[in-house]
């Protein structure tokens, strides 16, 4: 399905969908999974997520290409409005954390609460929490007279099994294994987060509590051509089940040109090599700025990355890895 979904955005996509192909700056490229699911996907989302999702159907149903831009265009504007409330709630979130050191220490789940927050935006809050902290996380605020909320997790472990464990304090509850949406009344959040911990750190395994990166294959960047580009687009179409492979590349170096970007300065943009080859393999490193020192050096690296196509070329310079974990190099296999 994903594939014949692929090949009708790119041949004949509606009219709802070709606003938001051309507010997404889209129009004439090569649309992919990733772009669905980090361009495309998340502008229909804020729709719902911000105020109704009665737009997104008006948009995607529209048979007028101007009302259709006109109603993307209202549609792009909430998804602006989502990433700044987004930025916003999650940091209120971790400052909840920081001030409240017994929400996380000691436990191996996280639940948070708070009344003020936009109920379209907790999902989001969640699963950012996951990736910091890594834990299972449920975030709370009131809706409707109750304590609604979503919940995500961590890789492997079972969430739904955790909400359900505690089903006689809720009102409603759906979802499947890594997210669940669940309501209750206020007055049961407290014994909901006792039973929740106890169950997550009665049933999560250790290695559940830190980060995992499966690696499907060691190179160097001798290997890294476009013929090797080539043969890896054959795999699309890429998602859950038939994921992107992922290699390490051991003993790479800053080419000299590496720098901080963003609007905090929170990624690196890369110009990477080894000594397998003199060509420079441009990377991007998102959220890894801590690293930016120890690469500027010139010391050494071992990276683990995905391998993309930045432009609609088959030359070397139109490839791009996509940095998924960094370490600083040492002789150890």
């Amino acid at each position: 399905m994903a594939h014949y979904g692929l090949r009708r955005l790119n041949s004949n996509p509606n009219l709802g969908l070709r606003s938001i192909i051309r507010l997404c700056k889209l129009t004439n490229k090569d649309i992919t999974i990733s772009d669905v699911i980090f361009k495309i996907g998340p502008r229909i989302n804020a729709s719902g997520r911000m105020q109704s999702g009665v737009e997104a159907v008006d948009l995607l149903v529209s048979r007028d290409l101007h009302d259709a831009y006109e109603k993307g265009k209202d549609i792009d504007q909430y998804n602006r409005d989502r990433k700044e409330l987004d930025k916003q709630i999650t940091q209120e979130a971790n400052r909840l954390i920081e001030n409240n050191v017994g929400i996380v220490q000691g436990k191996r789940s996280i639940v948070i609460y708070n009344k003020d927050w936009h109920k379209g935006i907790i999902g989001i809050v969640a699963s950012r929490l996951t990736e910091l902290y890594y834990k299972p996380a449920v975030v709370l605020t009131y809706s409707n007279g109750m304590a609604t909320g979503s919940s995500r997790s961590v890789q492997g472990f079972d969430i739904y099994s955790a909400v359900n464990s505690t089903r006689d304090l809720l009102e409603n509850f759906g979802g499947h294994t890594y997210a669940v949406g669940l309501s209750m009344k206020e007055e049961n959040i407290a014994e909901f987060s006792r039973r929740f911990e106890e169950y997550v750190s009665s049933n999560i395994q250790p290695n559940q509590l830190s980060p995992q990166l499966d690696i499907d294959a060691e190179i160097e960047f001798a290997d890294i051509t476009p013929e090797l580009v080539s043969y890896l687009k054959k795999f699309n179409p890429f998602g859950p089940g038939n994921q992107k492979p992922v290699f390490c590349s051991r003993n790479v170096f800053d080419f000299g040109t590496s720098k901080l970007v963003g609007k905090n300065l929170e990624h690196i943009k890369l110009e990477l090599e080894d000594n397998s080859t003199s060509h420079v393999i441009n990377a991007i490193a998102f959220n890894m700025s801590q690293y930016f020192e120890h690469i500027h050096s010139h010391r050494p690296i071992d990276i683990c990355y995905t391998i993309e196509q930045t432009k609609r070329s088959n030359n070397p310079d139109s490839i791009q890895l996509m940095i998924r974990d960094i370490r600083p190099s040492s002789d150890k296999k």
